[in-house]
């Protein structure tokens, strides 16, 4: 949604909480007031989503014949320039890695949450397509898709690979270049459009929901801080609160988002229709129908 939107502009409902939560459920509960009262809430998501799902993360990927590499050697616009064929492979596994899975409990709830809320803009950090296969709509993505492919020489356009072309890159249409995957490599900025979306909803949203993330890597990271400091409430949901900011507007749940999500979507919702359809992504090719 375009920055102009008069719901990115203004902030309209939630307020901070009076007090500190002392316990999880403290803060489950003051949690779902916040999102029960929310007119706009924007969702960042990291790798723990996708975890829970049975992806690893990057440098847990590096198995098999791809643990004698490091990430400068798999990651970055050099090492593709210098072995587009080995670059192209390992992004090849990961994607038939990624099409073996589905999404979880943490991806459903997002999108329930979505049709309970008059607006809500989802930020992910993640490559896959899990968040669109469990139906959310409309997804911010920082880092790129790992499902796509780019040319390697700024062409405009992106492609689907197919698995018959997981063996070595194919050629842009346009001007014969190699095609790489669409995703933001080390050493590569992220996207300018996508990061001035999500830090303009960063900045609007009434609650701010991280999710999965350990918020130390910039520049993202710093999205749920910029939104506590415009009046947000901040809703961070991890395994682990270590190297988590603290703060009068910030409510820890700590949990897997798979387990705790659900619950806290359930318990701000409950006897809420929702605002909008929910729709369920359709089943992947050869894969049965819930």
């Amino acid at each position: 949604m375009a920055a102009s939107d008069p719901l990115l502009e203004r902030r309209r409902v939630a307020s901070p909480p009076p007090t500190d939560p002392q316990t999880r459920a403290e803060a489950l509960s003051v949690a779902a007031r916040a999102l029960r009262a929310a007119e706009h809430v924007c969702v960042l998501s990291g790798a723990g989503v996708s975890a829970e799902s049975g992806i690893p993360t990057f440098r847990d990927a590096q198995t098999g014949q791809w643990a004698k590499y490091s990430p400068q050697e798999l990651a970055t616009p050099d090492a593709f320039a210098a072995h587009p064929k080995r670059v192209w492979q390992w992004y090849a596994a990961r994607r038939t890695m990624v099409r073996a899975v589905q999404p979880n409990p943490a991806h459903q709830a997002l999108v329930t949450l979505a049709s309970r809320v008059a607006h809500c803009t989802l930020v992910t950090q993640n490559v896959d397509d899990l968040h669109e296969r469990a139906g959310s709509r409309d997804v911010i993505s920082l880092h790129g898709s790992l499902m796509r492919a780019r040319c390697s020489a700024g062409c405009p356009g992106t492609m689907v690979p197919t698995e018959a072309q997981a063996a070595e890159p194919p050629l842009c249409p346009a001007c014969g270049a190699l095609m790489r995957p669409d995703v933001v490599w080390f050493g590569e900025p992220m996207p300018i459009v996508e990061f001035g979306a999500a830090r303009s909803a960063a900045v609007a949203c009434d609650v701010f929901l991280s999710v999965g993330t350990s918020n130390v890597v910039e520049p993202a990271a710093s999205l749920p801080w910029t939104s506590a400091t415009h009046g947000a409430t901040v809703i961070v949901v991890n395994p682990s609160m270590e190297g988590q900011r603290r703060g009068p507007s910030i409510l820890p749940i700590e949990g897997p988002a798979g387990v705790m999500l659900p619950r806290l979507i359930a318990e701000a919702f409950a006897g809420r229709r929702a605002r909008r359809h929910e729709t369920a992504a359709p089943p992947m090719s050869g894969q049965p129908s819930e």
